[in-house]
C-alpha cells in the first residue's frame, strides 16, 4: 500500500503522561499525523487490543493505525471492529510473510532495518511483502535504550539510497531534523518524544507538517465529472487547484456533453474502470487531499467509498452535486442514500442551499434556518459543513463554516457580485478549499482565503467572453494581473541573453583601430601609454566600487569574491600598469598623475552612481563587463583571431597582451558571470531589467574607453 508516511507517531505511554495515549493521538492526528504506531512494551496482548479499539475510535479514519510487533493483537482488534491498518515488525518479531498473509494485501507492513544485512534480507522477500522500512536510530534516544549504533543523517542517506523501499527515519528525530532528513531521502519522520511529550501535540504536529511540506505543492485528486466547456467539473477543479498553489490530478467519474447553456448528455464509465483509475493514482502518488464532485449513480458512489476506506486521504472535501440549476434532482433515491453514507467519510462538505435541503430533509426558510440545518447535518455525519448562501435573495451572499462536533461556527459576510459568470463556482470553491487545507491552513483560514480568491475570479469572469450562457469564472485572473506571463529564466539563459544583447558593442570593440593596432603591433607608444594611464585612474576607483559590492553582498562567498577582486585591482593589476608608466617608482602618485579623459570620467561616474545607490544586484551587473569583455578579448587575441602576431613573444606589447589571457582572471570572470546571472534569474522582471540596463551601459562605456586613445585625446 502506498501510505503517506510523512509524519509517523510512535506512542510512548510514559511520555504521554496524565493526558494519556488516546488523547495525545487524537490531538496529534488533528495536527496532521498520518500514521500512528501503538508501542507499549509493558502492556499485555489483551491491553494492546483494548488500546487499538480505543485508538481506532479516536482516529476515526483520519490517519492509519498500526501496532508495534503484536500481530495477534492486530488480528484480535480487527475482530472487535477496530480499524487496524497493519503492523510494524522488528527483525526478531513475527514473520513479515505471516503478517502479510494474515492482514491481507491492503495492510501496511513496516519493518525495522539499519544494516546491510537487514537490507539484503528485505531484498530476498517476495515483492509486496513489506511496504516501508523504519531506519534508525538517527541519534541516541532514551525511549529505546537498547538501540543499535546511531546512523546519523549521512548514515541514513546512504541506507535510503540503497533501499528499494521507502525509508522512515526514526530514533531521536526532532523538528529541526525535518529538512535534512527529507533532503537525505526520508519518506517520512517517525517521532516519539517530540509529540508524546509536547505540551500541545496538535500544534507541534502541524509545525512538523508545515516544515516537511515547505516549498512543495500539495497533491490534490479531483474525482468528478468532466465539462468540455472548461468552467465546471474536473476542468474547473484543476484550474482551482493550480490557482491556489496545488498540483491537480483527476479521475473522471462521468463524461458530460455540456456548454455554458446547459447539459445535453451524461455518460458514466463502468465502475470497474473508475476503480482502475483510482487505484492507479493511489498506488503511485501520495495524496494530500481528495475533492469529490459529481458522482452519477449508486455504483459509482460505492466504488469511491470503498477506495476511500482503503486509502484514507488526510483531507476529503465533498461537494454534493445533487440538484440541477433548474431545481431537478440529479440522483435517484438509491444514489442519494449512498451519497449520504459517503458524507461520513468527508472532512468538509460544501452544499449549496438546494443541496443542503436534500441532505437535511427539509427546505430552510431563511439564513438562520439554513445554519441550523447545517448544524444538524454536521452533528449527524461528524464533518464540517460550509453552507453557502449564494442562492439567497438580496444583496448579500454569506457563507458559514459549521463544525458541530467541535462546537465551532464562523460566518463570512460578502456582498453579492452581479455577474452571469457563475458556472462552476461550487466546483471551484471546493477544490480551492481542498488545496488550502492540504497545504496546512486551518479550516477558517482556508475558507477565508478560498472565498477571497473566488470572489476575485468571479469579478473578472466576464472578461473571458466564453459562451452565450452562464460563463466560467476567471480562475487565474489574479495571478495574471499580479504575476504576468513572463517566465523566470535560468542563470544560463540570462548569461546567454545578456551576451547577445551587447553583440553590437562587442563587434564595435573588435573593429576599433586601437584594438586592431594593439593586436598587430602597429600601435604607437603614446596612445598605448595614454590607455594605461587612464586605466590606472579607472582601476583605483573601480576597486572602491568592488569593495562596495563586497559590503552589500548577501552571502559570505560573494563578499569574499568581490573583496578579493578589489584587492587584485589595487595590488596585482596596478603593479602591471606601473611597470610601464612608472617603472622606477612602482605604484605611487605618479602612476595616477594623468588628467582623466571624458570617457574615463563618464565610466566612473556611472559605476559610482550605481554603487552608492545601494542596490547590490544592479551594482554587480554594472561591474561585470570589465570582467567579461576583457576576458573574451584576451581569449580571442591568444587564439589568433586578430592575427598570429598577437601571440608572438617579439610583439612590442607581448608582456601586456599576456595579461589578457591570465587563467586566474578567466576563473574570476566565470564566477562573476555566475553571481550576476544567478541574481538576475532570481530577481523580479523589473529589477532584472534594471540590471540589464546597468550591464549594457557599462558595456558601452567599455567601448568608449577602448576608443579614447586614438580619438585625439592628449597623450601622457
Amino acid at each position: 500500500m502506498n501510505a503517506d508516511l510523512s509524519l509517523y507517531l510512535v506512542t510512548d505511554p510514559a511520555l504521554c503522561g496524565a493526558r494519556g495515549v488516546v488523547e495525545t493521538v487524537r490531538q496529534a492526528v488533528d495536527g496532521g499525523v498520518r500514521i500512528v504506531q501503538l508501542r507499549d512494551k509493558a502492556a499485555t496482548d489483551a491491553e494492546i487490543v483494548d488500546q487499538l479499539v480505543d485508538l481506532s475510535h479516536a482516529i476515526d479514519g483520519r490517519a492509519l493505525l498500526v501496532v508495534n510487533d503484536r500481530l495477534d493483537a492486530a488480528i484480535a482488534a480487527r475482530e472487535r471492529g477496530a480499524r487496524v491498518d497493519g503492523v510494524h515488525l522488528g527483525q526478531g518479531d513475527a514473520s513479515v510473510l505471516r503478517a502479510r498473509e494474515a492482514l491481507g494485501p491492503d495492510a501496511v507492513i513496516g519493518l525495522t532495518a539499519n544494516s546491510p544485512a537487514h537490507l539484503e534480507a528485505v531484498l530476498a522477500l517476495p515483492f509486496g511483502t513489506v511496504d516501508h522500512l523504519g531506519v534508525g536510530v538517527i541519534r541516541p534516544t532514551l525511549t529505546k535504550p537498547d538501540h543499535p549504533p546511531a546512523l546519523g543523517i549521512e548514515g541514513f542517506r546512504a541506507f535510503a539510497a540503497a533501499s528499494p523501499l521507502p525509508c522512515v527515519a526514526i530514533g531521536g528525530v526532532g523538528i529541526d531534523d525535518t529538512e535534512a532528513l527529507r533532503e537525505a531521502g526520508a519518506a517520512g519522520l517517525a517521532v516519539v518524544s517530540a509529540l508524546c511529550a509536547a505540551d500541545d501535540p496538535r500544534r507541534e504536529a502541524a509545525q512538523f507538517r508545515r516544515r516537511w511540506h515547505a516549498g512543495a505543492a500539495p497533491r490534490i485528486l479531483s474525482i468528478a465529472g468532466s465539462d468540455p466547456s472548461g468552467g465546471a467539473g474536473i476542468q474547473a477543479d484543476l484550474k482551482s487547484i493550480a490557482a491556489n498553489g496545488g498540483y491537480g490530478m483527476a479521475v473522471i467519474a462521468a463524461l458530460t456533453a455540456q456548454n455554458t447553456e446547459g447539459v445535453r448528455g451524461v455518460h458514466v464509465p463502468p465502475a470497474d474502470f473508475l476503480r482502475a483509475q483510482l487505484e492507479a493514482m493511489s498506488d503511485d502518488v501520495t495524496l494530500d487531499a481528495v475533492k469529490i464532485g459529481m458522482l452519477a449513480d449508486a455504483e459509482v458512489i460505492r466504488t469511491v467509498a470503498a477506495w476511500l476506506d482503503v486509502v484514507r486521504p488526510p483531507v476529503v472535501v465533498l461537494d454534493p452535486v445533487m440538484v440541477a440549476t433548474s431545481g431537478d434532482r440529479l440522483l435517484d433515491p438509491e444514489a442519494e442514500g449512498e451519497l449520504r453514507r459517503l458524507l461520513r467519510r468527508a472532512h468538509l462538505i460544501t452544499p449549496n442551499l438546494a443541496e443542503l435541503a436534500v441532505l437535511a430533509g427539509r427546505v430552510p426558510t431563511d439564513w438562520p434556518d439554513a445554519l441550523a440545518a447545517a448544524e444538524d447535518l454536521s452533528a449527524e455525519v461528524g464533518a464540517m459543513v460550509l453552507v453557502k448562501g449564494g442562492h439567497l435573495p438580496g444583496d448579500e451572499a454569506p457563507d458559514a463554516l459549521i463544525d458541530a462536533p467541535r462546537g465551532r461556527r464562523q460566518e463570512f459576510a460578502g456582498a453579492r457580485i452581479t455577474t452571469r459568470n457563475t458556472h462552476g463556482t461550487g466546483c471551484s470553491l471546493s477544490s480551492a478549499l481542498a488545496t488550502r487545507l492540504a497545504n496546512g491552513e486551518d479550516a477558517p483560514t482556508a475558507v477565508a482565503g478560498a472565498r477571497a480568491w473566488l470572489r476575485e475570479s468571479l469579478r473578472e469572469g466576464e472578461a473571458l467572453r466564453v459562451g452565450r450562457g452562464h460563463g466560467p469564472i476567471s480562475h487565474f485572473a489574479g495571478l495574471w494581473a499580479r504575476g504576468g506571463l513572463d517566465t523566470r529564466p535560468t542563470a544560463e539563459e540570462v548569461a546567454a541573453d545578456w551576451w547577445r544583447q551587447i553583440s553590437a558593442t562587442r563587434t564595435a570593440i573588435d573593429e576599433l583601430p586601437f584594438i586592431r593596432a594593439l593586436a598587430d603591433g602597429t600601435l604607437a607608444r603614446e596612445p598605448f601609454l595614454f590607455y594605461l594611464a587612464q586605466d590606472a585612474l579607472y582601476l583605483r576607483d573601480y576597486a572602491r566600487v568592488l569593495a562596495e559590492a563586497a559590503r552589500l553582498a548577501p552571502t559570505s562567498d560573494e563578499q569574499a569574491f568581490w573583496a578579493n577582486s578589489a584587492h587584485g585591482s589595487i595590488v596585482g593589476e596596478l603593479e602591471l600598469h606601473a611597470a610601464w608608466l612608472t617603472p622606477s617608482q612602482g605604484v605611487g602618485a605618479a602612476t595616477f598623475s594623468a588628467r582623466p579623459a571624458p570617457a574615463t570620467t563618464a565610466y566612473l561616474d556611472h559605476l559610482r552612481s550605481v554603487a552608492f545607490g545601494g542596490d547590490y544586484e544592479e551594482l554587480i551587473a554594472a561591474v561585470l563587463p570589465c570582467f567579461w569583455l576583457y576576458t573574451d578579448l584576451g581569449r580571442r587575441l591568444h587564439a589568433g583571431e586578430f592575427g598570429a602576431y598577437a601571440r608572438d613573444p617579439r610583439h612590442p606589447y607581448a608582456s601586456w597582451l599576456a595579461t589578457y589571457a591570465d587563467a586566474a582572471f578567466e576563473e574570476a570572470t566565470r564566477r562573476a558571470i555566475e553571481f550576476v546571472a544567478t541574481a538576475a534569474a532570481a530577481a523580479e522582471p523589473e529589477k532584472r531589467g534594471r540590471m540589464l540596463r546597468a550591464f549594457e551601459v557599462s558595456s558601452a562605456h567599455e567601448l568608449a574607453f577602448f576608443a579614447a586613445p586614438l580619438e585625439g585625446h592628449p597623450v601622457v
